[in-house]
C-alpha cells in the first residue's frame, strides 16, 4: 500500500445483484458492487482523499469485476489479499412498495481477514483509519484485526474513526456492544444513529447521555444521527451543535447514506475543517446520496456537492 495513502479502510466489497420489482416477480438482476466500509471509501477518494482498503477478495468470477470498478474509484488495492472463498453478495429489490435486502457472506472472502493482514508500517503511516461493527462481526479473525490495526493506530498519530452500524439480519446487539468495547479505548471519532445503534446497543435514545459516556471513554468526537430530530448532533471540545438533514433534493433512498456521510465527514475532517464543519460537509454528500437509487451508483461527485456547499 502507498505510504502517502490519507486514509485506509478495513470491510468487505460486497457483489450487489439489484432490482427494481419485487424479489418474487422480477425476472433479471442488476449486477453492481457495495458494502458499508467501501461506500465511505469511495466517496472520500471521489473527494480527493488517497484511500486505501484491507479485505479479501474471492477467486471467483467477480474478483476481475470488483477489481477493475474500485481501481476506477482510484482505491488503492495493495492490501487486499485474494483467497480461495468465494466473495460475499447480497440481493436488493427496491421498489415503491419496499426495500428488501438479503445478504449471503458465510465463509466470503472477507470473513478471512486476520491479525497478519495488518501491517504496523502501513497503519501508523496513515492520516486516518476507518472501520465498522460490519466488519467486526464478519468473523473472530476480522475482529481481532480491526482491534490490531486501532491499537496501532492508537499509539501513532493516526485518527481513528468508527461506526458499530448496527444491523439486524446479520448482527445482534450483545455482540455489537462488545465490537464496540473491543475499539472503544483506541477511538478518536464515533459516528452513531441514534435510532439503531444507541437503541439497540444502549437502550437510550437521549444524544447527550450517549455523547457523555463515550467522551468519558476518550471519544474525541462523536456525530449522533437522529431521525426523530431530522439531523446530526456533534458533540466535541464541550461542545454540542445540531445540523439539519440536507433537504434541498427530493429524498428518494437512504440506503448507504449514512455510509457516505461518514466518509465525506473523514474527508472533510483531516483536511482540516472543524467537526462541526465535517458534519455540515457531510449532510450535503448524505442528502445528494439519499436522492439516487444504488449503493454506489448513488454517492456524490465532489462537484455535486461543491454546488451546494
Amino acid at each position: 500500500m502507498d505510504k502517502q495513502l490519507d486514509l485506509a479502510v478495513l470491510g468487505e466489497c460486497l457483489i450487489e445483484l439489484s432490482s427494481k420489482e419485487s424479489l418474487d416477480t422480477t425476472q433479471s438482476f442488476q449486477k453492481s458492487y457495495g458494502g458499508d466500509s467501501i461506500v465511505s471509501a469511495i466517496i472520500a477518494s471521489r473527494l480527493g482523499t488517497k484511500t486505501g482498503l484491507i479485505s479479501g477478495f474471492g477467486e471467483d468470477g467477480f474478483k476481475d469485476y470488483l477489481v477493475s470498478e474500485l481501481l476506477k474509484e482510484n482505491i488503492d488495492l495493495t492490501a487486499v489479499k485474494t483467497v480461495s472463498e468465494q466473495n460475499g453478495l447480497y440481493i436488493a429489490s427496491r421498489n415503491s412498495d419496499k426495500n428488501e435486502f438479503y445478504y449471503y457472506k458465510r465463509k466470503s472472502a472477507a470473513t478471512r481477514l486476520e491479525e497478519d493482514d495488518v501491517k504496523e508500517e502501513l497503519i501508523s503511516s496513515l492520516k486516518c483509519l476507518y472501520s465498522t461493527g460490519v466488519t467486526q462481526s464478519l468473523s473472530v479473525s476480522a475482529r481481532n484485526a480491526v482491534k490490531k490495526a486501532f491499537s496501532i493506530a492508537h499509539e501513532n498519530p493516526v485518527i481513528t474513526a468508527y461506526d458499530p452500524n448496527y444491523t439486524s439480519c446479520f448482527m445482534y446487539s450483545e455482540e455489537t456492544r462488545e465490537f464496540l468495547e473491543d475499539i472503544l479505548p483506541f477511538t478518536k471519532i464515533i459516528f452513531m444513529s441514534l435510532k439503531n445503534d444507541a437503541k439497540h446497543i444502549f437502550e437510550t435514545d437521549t444524544p447527550e447521555n450517549l455523547a457523555k459516556f463515550l467522551n468519558d471513554n476518550g471519544v474525541e468526537i462523536v456525530v449522533i444521527k437522529s431521525h426523530v430530530d431530522g439531523g446530526y448532533y456533534t458533540f466535541y471540545n464541550g461542545e454540542k451543535r445540531f445540523c439539519e438533514f440536507f433537504n434541498d433534493v427530493e429524498i428518494v433512498d437512504i440506503t448507504a447514506s449514512g455510509d457516505t456521510f461518514n466518509g465525506a465527514f473523514l474527508h472533510a475532517y483531516i483536511s482540516g475543517n472543524t467537526p462541526f464543519e465535517a458534519t455540515k460537509f457531510a449532510s450535503i454528500a448524505a442528502g445528494l446520496h439519499a436522492n439516487k437509487v444504488g449503493a454506489v451508483e448513488a454517492i456524490p461527485t465532489k462537484n455535486d456537492i461543491m454546488r451546494y456547499v
